[in-house]
């Protein structure tokens, strides 16, 4: 008997919770917002349902782990954020060609507007570019709902299917209808058969053709799906996709006209649906998040079954063509459209704008990183390059070593271009340890291998910080807990050929100083260990220290500690405050020139 159950969820709890449902067996993935709470959340259930939930070394790889699962008929989900799946583009292109054993779903969570990335890159582009079926929720429910019906047409179609949640999706919170977990398959195999298993260029061409030949039927299927759905109420229409069609359904309801709505779900689209929705209206606004996909395709079927038709949207500027939508955005686009007043949002008073300081991203109050920077600083100069990286780090932009930042890893193999491009001064490149395990020890490997006259900063704090404290292959645990050996970076470092390698306690500074003048110093390619445990995951672990405040007699009011740029530093009047937001590193009072920052007895 299956149970039904109302529950208030996550939209990534949700989409978990219909992994569970679906029966599937294996898990992997790498932590990246917004798609991290998915694996958070299985992780702890792992054993009670019998399946494997693991946190990657990084996007290729799990989505391999998933691919092998997939291989012998157990169903897997492997799950990043958009720009992971570049990394995993290799495996997940040809994956289409050899095609599937057990159902396969891949959730990539989109991120308009770059809450948390470093772009707004759409992963329907890359479904369509592999010819996979994807699947687009507009919100908890449908994310749940999708993927039990992912399984479905993996399974039927022997190919993976896509789940594109965007942010507003993963993070909201609704009433959300789950049924009671499935059992994974028993008994599960791999079968051994080349010409469907092994990418050469002889079965690959055939292979092709069948991805080619199955893409009719994949788009008749999808075709019949409820998140595609049209209501005809007159001759302007909007045509909507995700969670753009729920703020265009309010929009409709709140400027009471006679607009017919076309909502869109899955890709490939409704060719059929969409061709006889434009027949019927002579305008039609698209409104989608991120590229014009559902507007391209529009225009496509236009000239097949109505040229006349009027299609307005990103292209024409109707629709903005960066960043999030939402409600006020939508209803403004069809008030334009059928000539009603837009409606401002509300302004906030010029008194509290005055009043309100600005509230600019910042590293943690104690972070080590903070403090690794000063010492960097000290050491290299402000004329020295620092190529960075992606993590909470990159918060360190203010403090003057942050000069590149591209993707995961980068720092490193930038550095070294920067150095073989021709430029002559200090070069330091930072890394977190789990952006270094993910992809910087390639680049480490390479810089090593053709002489790069640099240093590499690893800023090992020992988790994943940036994505929410999940544990990576250094920390000494798994996704589900349990122990796991504990990586020493120093021991990679020297195996991958670095001359120089020396760790350093950030909260130390002198002796971090001094670390970094070494490493500076030596002629070839250096790497320093910043070591200091996250301060959020130090406290949460029951480490206290001491507080500190500030002797207003010592204090001569120079303010080198309010620069330092801590938010637990304040300046009242003429002299220096601590607040209550100090987590006693102790870091500022080895910066004090007037010695003026004791501890609080």
């Amino acid at each position: 008997m299956v149970f039904i159950l109302r529950e208030y969820l996550l939209g990534n709890v949700a989409i978990a919770k219909g992994i569970l449902e679906a029966g599937a067996g294996v898990v992997s993935g790498y932590p990246g917002t917004p798609s991290s709470e998915i694996v958070d959340f299985l992780a702890p259930l792992a054993k009670e349902h019998g399946i494997h939930v693991e946190w990657s070394v990084n996007e290729k790889v799990a989505m391999e782990v998933a691919i092998g699962a997939s291989w012998t008929g157990t169903r897997s989900v492997v799950t990043m954020k958009h720009v992971g799946l570049n990394v995993a583009a290799d495996p997940f292109m040809t994956l289409a060609y050899l095609g599937v054993g057990g159902g396969m779903v891949v959730i990539s969570a989109d991120d308009p507007y770059c809450h948390s990335s470093q772009n707004e890159q759409d992963s329907r582009r890359y479904a369509h570019f592999a010819r996979v079926p994807c699947l687009d929720p507009a919100d908890p429910q449908e994310a749940r709902d999708m993927i039990l019906r992912a399984f479905a047409l993996s399974e039927e179609f022997g190919v993976p299917v896509m789940v594109r949640p965007t942010t507003r999706v993963s993070h909201a919170r609704s009433d959300v209808e789950v049924g009671s977990p499935g059992k994974r398959k028993e008994n599960p195999s791999f079968e051994k058969n080349p010409p469907k298993r092994v990418a050469l260029p002889v079965h690959a061409r055939p292979l092709h053709v069948e991805l080619l030949d199955k893409q009719a039927g994949i788009e008749a299927a999808l075709a019949k799906e409820v998140w595609n759905k049209a209501e005809m109420r007159g001759k302007i229409g909007v045509i909507a996709s995700g969670i753009a069609g729920l703020y265009a359904e309010e929009a409709i309801a709140e400027l009471e006209a006679d607009v017919s709505l076309l909502r869109i779900g899955t890709y490939p689209m409704p060719r059929e649906m969409i061709g006889d929705f434009l027949e019927r209206v002579e305008r039609v606004l698209v409104i989608e998040e991120l590229d014009p996909v559902v507007e391209e395709f529009a225009e496509m079927v236009a000239k097949e079954r109505n040229p006349k038709v009027e299609i307005l949207g990103k292209r024409s500027g109707h629709v903005p063509s960066v960043g999030e939508l939402d409600p006020l955005t939508v209803r403004n686009a069809i008030a334009e459209m059928i000539g009603l007043p837009k409606k401002t949002a509300p302004e906030m008073s010029p008194e509290v704008l005055s009043i309100l300081p600005p509230r600019p991203p910042t590293l943690c109050p104690g972070c080590s990183h903070r403090a690794t920077y000063y010492a960097m600083k000290k050491a290299f100069g402000k004329d020295a390059i620092y190529p960075n990286d992606i993590g909470c780090y990159t918060m360190g932009v203010g403090m003057g070593t942050v000069d590149t930042c591209l993707c995961m890893g980068a720092s490193i193999t930038v550095g070294a271009g920067i150095r073989f491009g021709g430029e002559e001064k200090g070069i330091c490149a930072v890394l977190g340890d789990s952006t270094f395990l993910h992809s910087g020890l390639t680049g480490l490997l390479n810089a090593a291998y053709n002489d790069a006259r640099m240093t590499v900063t690893i800023l090992d704090n020992s988790i994943t910080a940036m994505t929410g404290h999940q544990p990576h292959p250094g920390t000494g645990c798994t996704a589900c807990g349990e122990t796991s050996p504990s990586l020493s970076l120093e021991d990679i470092c020297r195996s991958l050929g670095v001359g120089f390698v020396e760790t350093a306690d950030p909260y130390d500074l002198e002796s971090m100083i001094e670390t970094f003048e070494r490493a500076r110093d030596h002629p070839g390619l250096s790497v320093v260990l910043a070591k200091q445990a996250c301060v959020i995951s130090a406290i949460r672990s029951g480490v206290r220290r001491p507080k500190f405040k500030v002797d207003e007699d010592k204090c001569g009011g120079c303010k080198k500690c309010v620069r330092f740029g801590c938010p637990a530093i304040e300046f009242d009047g003429e002299v220096a405050k601590i607040n209550a937001l100090c987590s006693g590193c102790g870091v500022c009072a080895q910066i004090c020139p007037q010695k003026a920052i004791e501890v609080v007895k």
